[in-house]
């Protein structure tokens, strides 16, 4: 997410008598942009990853850890009196919907697979935070505030103790209430200050009619509670303060903010193809890879200070931002006394008229793009509701008419309201701006995302981005080593896509991927569970699969990842002659070689997941009581863990025990040379 300009945000009940223009205006802007763009062609492969951090406060004299929210001026400081040094070492940070959190990026994009570089790129963001926030508590410590408190940038997916007592790093963090989210949970003070972000938080809430609701499976363990034993009486708002003990569910966690979703950090990927149907093929080959990547990179174990009976974050911040109204929902509503005008300010004889709406708008992809020899509109055969006017414009207009497969997935995206309007840009030259077609396009988050190139953007300026592919499924990873190592299998998958289009197919039903991304929420999924996978890649003309563990999608041999994808591409570049494990002999790319070795042992279980391992250190810790639940001290502890193995302190066994061995040794005594300025 870029800086955000200031701006006069508008409620949702006064924003939504712009909905209309927003998306008009939106269409024509997309219009323009394939009018000046779409015959862009012969982009190389640039690309670039995005890293989200939770800056944690670790209290050494009382054991506890918590989110830092007392520090987010680093963000400021990083883009202003900083900018050099990030410039300097080819970083950039953005703000994110935390206020402690921190996202960081390359500055300028990666041109191919360059030996380390995307992992010494990693530790060069890492280390300029972690030398501001140094920073801060030598001032902290001068000042007599956070005394003997240090604060470090963890790459975690999930705070375990998210809504606990004591998980912020502030005094008082209810006495201003929190009329944003009116969670029982978690205070305002965890979001992001700019005022876009509690600003989106209210608008879809008030959307929705009701608080958004997350009811996730708790782990079983001797002394569970039956039920979530945290939700606990309030007067502050109704009927908000009501609502709990009717959305929450026996044996489930119940979760009640933005903030528990939009809070959580993930590792996102995007690429740039060479032209407009070469981005919607790669597009279309990527989609049953989501689901599979987000099981393969399970870090999310914990919620609200539970362990989870799942493994991953995805529908938690599915559940969080989910706008829909009850009609939209195809549900009652919980409390329908209080809400006599209709939800979401829509009257009840609109609601009446309501097209029912089966997913959130943050989901796993829908439609395919098509475009492709090998595309078939019958692999579209899951239910996506469109939107008729917006669709007729796109297939009818003089600027640039799209086909109809493009058309319907435009159209699909812009059923959803604009949640977050700004007063100053409701008028803009859709020449020249791009902000309204950016306000559905950006608030669609899906396992995927196709993005055009920027507005104005002309085919022979090759600068600009061009038409490019969004991969957003992973969660983050503790090291640095880990989120290089997936960040590199994907562009190596990518780039065989890429180089191989004639050849690979990669089409199955969207109904399956459906199936693959409910399957992929599982705990242990990388284990226990089959999922469907396209039975033959290479020039078959159907959508046959069958159904595979992770292990054999990654390693079988007629339709695996590694032989099918990894490989081929490295035989291609050179690098080895018949198979992936060659490179291990290889002076100059040896570190290629333990990035794939701890993706293949992870794929085969050799290796746990983050999540399994996050559990396991959960369960035998001494603090544990049998209850499912994660003690301060508990948490302490395992945060403490996360600090030394990110900076591969391997003092107690840690690393060996989360890597292996030999991965473990190779990366301790391998650092790459990172040429940091800070």
């Amino acid at each position: 997410m870029g800086l955000l300009a200031l701006g006069t945000p508008l409620p949702w009940f006064e924003s939504r008598a712009y909905n209309e223009h927003i998306r008009n205006e939106g269409i024509e802007q997309l219009l323009y942009i394939f009018q000046a763009a779409g015959k862009r062609d012969n982009d190389p492969l640039y690309w670039g990853d995005e890293l989200e951090y939770m800056v944690v406060e670790f209290d050494d004299r009382d054991k506890n850890s918590m989110l830092d929210v007392c520090h987010d001026k680093i963000l400021t400081e990083l883009n202003v009196e900083d900018l050099p040094l990030c410039g300097a070492n080819d970083v950039s940070f953005h703000p994110e919907y935390g206020r402690y959190m921190l996202e960081a990026t390359p500055a300028s994009p990666y041109m191919n697979y360059v030996g380390s570089y995307v992992e010494v790129n990693m530790q060069q963001r890492r280390a300029i935070a972690e030398y501001k926030l140094s920073e801060y508590a030598r001032q902290d410590n001068k000042n007599k505030v956070h005394v003997g408190c240090r604060s470090v940038p963890l790459t975690l997916t999930v705070f375990p103790r998210m809504g606990c007592a004591d998980f912020l790093n502030i005094k008082d963090p209810w006495n201003h209430k929190n009329a944003a989210s009116r969670s029982l949970f978690l205070p305002d003070e965890v979001i992001n200050r700019h005022v876009r972000f509690p600003n989106l938080t209210a608008s879809i809430r008030t959307r929705r009619g009701e608080k958004v609701c997350m009811n996730v499976p708790m782990y079983k363990d001797t002394a569970t509670p039956e039920t979530d034993d945290s939700i606990y009486d309030r007067d502050w708002f109704l009927p908000e303060d009501k609502e709990a003990k009717l959305a929450s569910k026996p044996g489930f966690i119940y979760m009640d903010s933005m903030g528990f979703g939009m809070g959580c950090s993930c590792l996102q990927i995007t690429f740039q193809a060479p032209n407009i149907n070469k981005a919607r093929y790669l597009y279309d080959s990527l989609v049953n890879f989501a689901p599979i990547m987000l099981a393969f990179s399970a870090a999310a174990p914990t919620f609200k200070g539970w362990l989870a009976d799942q493994d991953v974050r995805w529908n938690v911040i599915s559940g969080a931002v989910d706008d829909r109204t009850p009609k939209e929902r195809g549900v009652e509503p919980l409390l329908p006394k209080y809400n006599k005008n209709g939800f979401g300010g829509i009257s009840k004889e609109a609601q009446d008229k309501v097209t029912k709406i089966p997913k959130s708008r943050y989901s796993s992809v829908d439609l395919f793009l098509g475009g492709s020899k090998f595309f078939n509109r019958t692999y579209n055969d899951t239910n996506v509701p469109v939107n008729n006017k917006v669709l007729n414009r796109l297939l009818e207009n003089d600027k640039a008419p799209l086909d109809y497969d493009l058309a319907k997935h435009f159209a699909h995206l812009y059923i959803r309201d604009p949640v977050s309007t700004f007063e100053e840009l409701l008028d803009q030259d859709s020449r020249t701006s791009s902000n309204h077609f950016e306000n559905i396009q950006s608030t669609n988050w899906q396992t995927l995302r196709f993005k055009p190139p920027a507005q104005g953007a002309i085919p022979e300026e090759k600068d600009s981005p061009g038409w490019r592919v969004e991969f957003r499924p992973f969660e983050v990873q503790l090291l640095d080593f880990e989120n290089a190592a997936y960040a590199v299998l994907m562009y190596l998958i990518v780039d065989s896509i890429l180089t191989f289009s004639n050849d690979i197919n990669a089409y199955v039903h969207m109904s399956e991927v459906w199936e693959n991304m409910k399957t992929a929420h599982s705990r242990d999924a990388i284990l226990n569970e089959k999922f469907h996978w396209k039975k033959l890649f290479r020039g078959e003309n159907d959508v046959e699969t069958e159904s595979c563990s992770i292990d054999e999608i990654f390693h079988n041999t007629e339709n695996g990842i590694f032989p099918q994808f990894v490989t081929p591409i490295l035989c291609q570049k050179g690098f080895v002659a018949k198979d992936w494990r060659e490179l291990k002999h290889s002076s100059q790319h040896k570190r290629l070689y333990y990035y794939l070795k701890l993706i293949s042992d992870r794929a085969s279980g050799v290796l746990p997941t983050t999540a399994k391992f996050f559990r396991n250190f959960v369960l035998q810790h001494p603090d544990y009581k049998h209850d499912s639940k994660i003690s301060k001290l508990n948490n302490y502890d395992l945060l403490s863990m996360c600090d030394r193995l990110t900076h591969l302190d391997d003092s107690r066994g840690e690393l060996t025990s989360f890597l292996g061995g030999e991965i473990a040794e190779y990366i301790k005594n391998n650092k790459p040379a990172i040429d940091s300025k800070v």
